[in-house]
């Protein structure tokens, strides 16, 4: 094994050593863990293979070279042209460009360490520094440039004025302002003010920060060395996408089942439950494709077993799921329950496949089974064993598999995680021996890969499908994804959009949120309203946490219930575009989910919707307001034709879907499950012509599943549609594939406007002529439509507004969601889910606390369900509220059962006369006769002060 040690920030040179162990796992020698300016990596090969074309590779003069190897310096970075035309590489210096770590980003690591052949030169070139013990890269933008993608992230669609931390992070009940979600991305989509765009890659592992609170400015900070990956300018968002596509791969081509309804909640406890749930589906005519096992299938949370009480016969549960069309989804965590005799366990102890303490022995932390080992997934043994668990795992009727807790997510533990300073005993290629904060962003992509590889190996004539909740920018190659423990409220519920599209932007178009929120309970028109839209979402998945109410379809009451089936039944008709769209994106790296700006990149106007997204050219519209129905919408549509059209469902729940001028989409019945359709069910093209009378569109076909369309068994039918002397023609421009086309019949809906069509019949792959009516017959036919969808709004049982009100004193305030603000401070308050407080910001300083990291190294507090603040669990209902504006002081009063009759009583105060401070007084209250009232404790906190008190732990 060669290794070299590096001592200085910059510069990764030195002599060689020839070890043959990790270094790493030896510092019970030198206790203290290796420092960021003194660590051991592997040298990376030179690659001296010369190029017949020009190549551009910029230089530095020596002067240069010696000042960016100091401790503090700045300039220019270095660049050479890599992978394709349009993309570069930089670097601080050649020193550091020899330096750096292995990708894990890119699917071919050469592909970033060889230069390439390019007549062209960066447009814009990031500036750099070193600073104590940390790389800081600048890049530079004009006015009017706007921010997307960083990945998982909460809050605002476009980004410019955030600030998140790529680190992994277990975040229960985050909310708009947290900094550090469940998966790390160290990208930015830059759209410029013509409508160009450049992606920017900051290729590390490590916790990096990216800035975006300066306008027109993207700031990366990270442990040095790293390189910074730009993708253009190129003409369009599209454009950048494909070509981040080209380095990091592409996104998994999943069974078509996946694209179906999944029902998933923590947990349905017994097979017999499951079997309920999943028949009411059928019986109510409400489409579902997967029910899902959450941890509770296990015996006592241990991972490959099955409860012998609850889930006595797996087999024989898949198989009546399977007779009436539906899937089965398990989970998998990475914890492994420390104890001598369970296989699973033995077996990894007998491979030595655990992460180890700095001390060379397993880390043990508690999660859900108690006290676990984790495999190290760094290491090609670990996978591989891992993926023989699994093989063995799917035997039992496994139709997929769901990763979750795998941050790696800790109990008992303020950060939630694992030691930064436990032992990685990583392949050469990953990066070789490093500890855990090297290797804790790519620690669930690597379970998520070995889970692939695992379901590959037990029947390799099926597509893998994967869901894992931690990953990092190329986890799309292995697994889907959801976007963690959401609440149920609407401001989850129009984060669910952006945070989607987020996601998509940052090279994972195949992701959802928990529709109907995961955390707290649903109101019917709140679930009616999310799953409208959710059921548009690439990945379309219901849960709901233990504890609260039921939160199937069904559960809200009928008119609910209605809403529900007629948005699934809208997501089954366009399943076959749905899919070809998946289809592009595997092969060719478009992206499936897009903000509507990418109609026009050019329009800023558009660049800040968030109510909205497309899917290819099928532009979806809803209402994120509880007041407001989307037949009430005055949407912004982008320029060109737009023409709307339903399937006779409107609804004010569901959302308005609007078609752009040029296109063709393909559509099919509304089956109960994936399973039904049959390439012989009647196809139905939906044409809306352009200003040229012009429209074309695509359809991929295939088994579903299995790997016969790489090669070639499959068909990809191009149509066009095209208006001559009042006459529209619909025909087969072009095929691709072996297959034959079905014998089935073709039915064309011509939009004309207002919801307005024109209806034709033929046969597919035969042409088919419309003729045009006249004006007046036009006018005709789109007055009617008008007249046709008002009576049918006038008809529906709209959701009522129902809330539960009732329970405790104060309920109805705990219904209410409450901000405090007033002075320097502002504070928020989640009533729903119990009256915690969940986010706090000193208004002049912007510093944050609860849903926020202060600093990289400074203070958080996590919002878990439990071990929210070293080992303490606090929920409250909110008695009493005074606000600022009525003459008061701006105050919220909470109570929390602490049990043995006794409640703890929080009164949280801005004083008028001090708004500097912020005052929390806690008492404990008796509310049983016999029993004394204590005395209290009183915690102020102001900025700039270390304070320690019951609720709150101090910062600097």
């Amino acid at each position: 094994m060669e290794m070299s040690v590096g001592l200085s920030n910059s510069v990764k040179g030195g002599a060689v050593l020839k070890l043959s162990f990790c270094p790493l796992a030896f510092s019970r020698f030198n206790p203290s863990p290796p420092s960021s300016t003194s660590k051991f990596l592997f040298r990376k090969k030179s690659y001296s293979k010369k190029l017949t074309g020009r190549r551009l590779i910029s230089k530095m003069t020596d002067s240069e070279v010696k000042a960016a190897t100091s401790d503090s310096t700045a300039g220019k970075m270095i660049f050479q042209p890599i992978l394709e035309d349009g993309v570069f590489r930089f670097d601080c210096s050649a020193n550091d460009r020899e330096a750096v770590y292995p990708s894990l980003s890119f699917i071919n690591n050469k592909s970033r360490d060889v230069p390439v052949m390019s007549n062209k030169t960066p447009s814009y070139i990031p500036s750099f520094e070193c600073r104590l013990g940390q790389q800081i890269v600048k890049l530079e933008f004009p006015a009017g440039t706007s921010f997307y993608g960083t990945g998982e992230v909460s809050g605002q669609l476009e980004r410019t004025g955030k600030r998140v931390f790529t680190w992994n992070t277990d975040a229960w009940g985050y909310g708009p302002e947290t900094t550090s979600l469940y998966q790390s991305h160290p990208w930015v989509l830059a759209v410029l003010p013509n409508g160009e765009a450049l992606g920017i890659l900051a290729d590390t592992t490590r916790r990096c920060e990216i800035d975006l609170r300066t306008e027109c400015r993207i700031q990366f900070i990270s442990l040095p060395s790293f390189p910074v990956i730009t993708f253009g300018p190129f003409s369009s968002p599209t454009a950048v996408l494909v070509s981040l596509s080209h380095a990091i791969g592409t996104v998994l081509m999943g069974p078509k089942w996946s694209l179906g309804y999944h029902q998933c909640r923590w947990s349905y406890d017994s097979q017999e439950r499951v079997l309920e749930i999943s028949r009411k589906f059928r019986e109510k005519g409400i489409p579902c494709d997967v029910i899902w096992m959450d941890i509770d299938y296990m015996d006592g949370f241990r991972c490959f077993t099955f409860d012998k009480e609850r889930f006595p016969d797996p087999k024989s549960l898949v198989k009546d799921l399977h007779n009436i069309g539906f899937k089965a989804i398990w989970m998998l965590d990475p914890g492994i329950k420390h104890e001598e005799g369970y296989f699973v366990y033995d077996s990894g102890s007998k491979h030595d496949v655990w992460i180890q303490k700095a001390d060379g022995k397993p880390f043990v932390g508690d999660v859900w089974p108690g006290p676990c080992v984790f495999p190290d997934f760094t290491q090609s043994k670990a996978r591989a064993w891992w993926a023989n668990l699994v093989k063995d795992f799917i035997s039992n009727g496994v139709d997929g598999i769901w990763n979750d807790m795998n941050e790696p997510a800790i109990f008992k533990t303020v950060t939630k995680t694992m030691p930064e300073s436990n032992i990685h005993r990583g392949d050469h290629e990953l990066g070789g021996c490093q500890n855990h904060a090297h290797y804790h962003n790519v620690y669930g992509m690597l379970m998520a890969r070995s889970t692939y590889e695992g379901m590959g190996l037990a029947d390799r004539r099926k597509r893998p499908f994967v869901l894992t909740r931690a990953g990092f920018i190329g986890s799309q190659r292995y697994a889907a994804t959801w976007t963690g423990d959401n609440l149920s409220n609407w401001e989850h519920l129009q984060m669910s959009i952006s945070m989607m599209l987020q996601l998509g932007l940052s090279g994972q178009p195949l992701s959802g949120p928990d529709i109907g929120g995961f955390a707290g309970n649903a109101t019917p028109k709140l679930f009616g309203r999310w799953l409208g839209f959710g059921a548009m979402f690439p990945f379309c998945r219901g849960h709901s946490e233990t504890g609260t109410i039921d939160h199937e379809p069904w559960s809200f009451g009928k008119e609910c219930e209605e809403v529900c089936r007629l948005a699934l039944k809208r997501r089954y008709r366009l399943i076959p575009h749905i899919y070809t769209l998946f289809y592009m994106a595997h092969t060719r790296g478009t992206p499936v989910a897009t903000p509507a700006f990418f109609a026009d990149p050019k329009d800023p106007n558009l660049r800040t919707l968030e109510s909205c997204f497309l899917l290819g050219p099928l532009l979806v519209y809803s209402s994120i307001m509880p007041d407001l129905g989307s037949d009430k919408l005055q949407p912004l549509l982008p320029k060109g034709i737009w023409l709307s059209f339903d399937f006779d469902d409107s609804q004010p729940d569901l959302p308005a879907l609007y078609l752009q001028g040029g296109y063709v989409i393909p559509f099919g019945p509304p089956h109960q499950h994936v399973g039904e359709s049959n390439p012989s069910d009647d196809l139905t093209l939906i044409v809306a012509l352009d200003e040229h009378g012009k429209a074309k569109g695509s359809l991929f076909e295939d088994d579903g599943d299995g790997y016969g369309f790489t090669e070639g068994e499959y068909l990809l039918t191009h149509y066009v549609a095209e208006l001559e002397s009042s006459v529209v023609t619909v025909k087969v421009s072009k095929t691709e594939g072996l297959w034959k086309r079905p014998n089935r019949r073709l039915h064309i809906q011509l939009l004309i406007g207002e919801g307005a069509m024109i209806d034709a019949w033929g046969n597919d792959g035969e042409d088919l002529q419309i003729e045009m009516p006249s004006e007046i017959e036009v006018s005709k036919l789109i007055s009617s439509s008008k007249e046709h969808h008002r009576l049918r709004l006038e008809s529906i049982k709209h959701i009522p507004d129902v809330e539960d009100g009732s329970g405790h004193k104060g309920g109805e305030l705990s219904r209410t969601p409450i901000e405090l603000a007033n002075g320097d401070w502002s504070l928020k308050i989640v009533p729903w889910i119990g009256g915690r407080i969940i986010s706090m910001v000193h208004l002049p300083s912007g510093s944050q606390w609860l849903h926020s990291r202060v600093e990289i190294y400074g203070y958080e507090e996590y919002s878990g369900m439990e071990y929210r603040s070293a080992g303490c669990t606090e929920e409250y209902n909110v008695m009493q509220r005074d606000l600022e504006h009525a003459g008061e002081e701006e105050s919220v009063l909470l109570e929390g059962d602490i049990g043995g009759g006794l409640v703890l009583q929080r009164q949280i105060t801005i004083p008028k006369d001090n708004p500097k401070i912020l005052r929390i007084e806690s008492s404990i209250l008796a509310r049983k006769a016999g029993l004394l009232e204590s005395s209290s404790n009183f915690l102020s906190l102001a900025p700039n002060r270390n304070v320690c008190g019951v609720y709150l732990c101090g910062w600097h």
